[in-house]
């Protein structure tokens, strides 16, 4: 929307390596099917999976029916796995002990994400981890299609008023449903992580990097103008197509198609622009994949 970008404010950083018995703390689900909920830890043992019974139910066919807990022992939370099938991930790192946990940690159950928080001051966490949840999307950490939209509408209201160039890029992984088939939901997760993370420290803080929805992505570059964008684009295809994607011990070729498009001076609604890069995206699928078209 135009006016005034939005602001995050960040987090102070707790430097404690575990809470206390004295310090409350929470989990917040920031992926999956009750996104925002907050579960204040009260009880000595709290479990979370997919049957009655648990702290926390999450109704998902890859949680297992008690698939992790967190647990207070000696003044320190912690976080175990339960045996449960598709394992309990700790900042994308598999839980095999008892392993202490920090605020701001990320715990992965299955299709399901809940944010750690502790410290002096809990409830500011949560409403900040609230806000960011509008903006980001919480299983990539990128920014989420609701902030996309408003920061495209915004530049192209700029561009337009300074005749300025701008250009808007739409990408998809190729075959994403051949990868969850074989091999596995979690693995794609992993996937749609990995690829957002290396891709975010390739994009200047002037431009936005968005999932747009499912496997599809969006950057919008202010300023660059075609030529450079396009260059920019088979980067990003060069970059992923290069990268080794490993899930539990297995290699994932992952490629993109992308489509790019320039603002015109008849395009005053920013799904007119879409339209254009979606095209080109469709193109490039069309003619083979794992290419930029534009």
């Amino acid at each position: 929307m135009a006016g005034d970008e939005t602001r995050v404010t960040k987090i102070s950083a707790i430097k404690d390596l575990a809470s206390t018995v004295d310090a409350e703390c929470c989990i917040v689900q920031i992926h999956g099917p009750e996104l925002g909920k907050k579960y204040t830890l009260l009880e000595h043992e709290f479990t979370i999976g997919r049957e009655e019974g648990n702290h926390i139910v999450v109704d998902l066919d890859n949680v297992s029916r008690r698939h992790a807990r967190i647990i207070r022992m000696q003044g320190r939370m912690f976080v175990q796995d339960l045996g449960s099938t598709n394992g309990t991930y700790l900042n994308d790192q598999e839980v095999t002990q008892e392993t202490p946990l920090r605020s701001g940690d990320l715990i992965k159950v299955g299709g399901s994400i809940f944010k750690f928080l502790t410290g002096d001051n809990v409830e500011l966490q949560y409403h900040e981890t609230i806000y960011t949840l509008t903006i980001q999307d919480g299983l990539t950490g990128i920014n989420n299609k609701r902030y996309f939209l408003e920061y495209l509408e915004r530049e192209m209201g700029r561009c337009h008023r300074y005749g300025r160039p701008l250009t808007l890029m739409l990408f998809d992984i190729d075959f994403f449903k051949k990868i969850n088939d074989v091999h596995g939901h979690l693995a794609g997760d992993y996937v749609l992580r990995e690829l957002s993370q290396t891709l975010k420290r390739l994009v200047r803080k002037e431009q936005c990097f968005a999932r747009y929805g499912g496997e599809e992505f969006a950057v919008v570059i202010p300023e660059d103008g075609g030529d450079k964008a396009r260059i920019f684009a088979e980067k990003i295809r060069h970059t992923i197509e290069n990268k080794q994607f490993v899930f539990e011990n297995q290699e994932i070729p992952v490629t993109l198609s992308l489509g790019v498009a320039d603002m015109t001076p008849d395009m005053v609604e920013p799904l007119q622009f879409i339209k254009v890069a979606d095209a080109n995206l469709y193109k490039a699928k069309k003619t083979g994949r794992n290419r930029v078209v534009g």
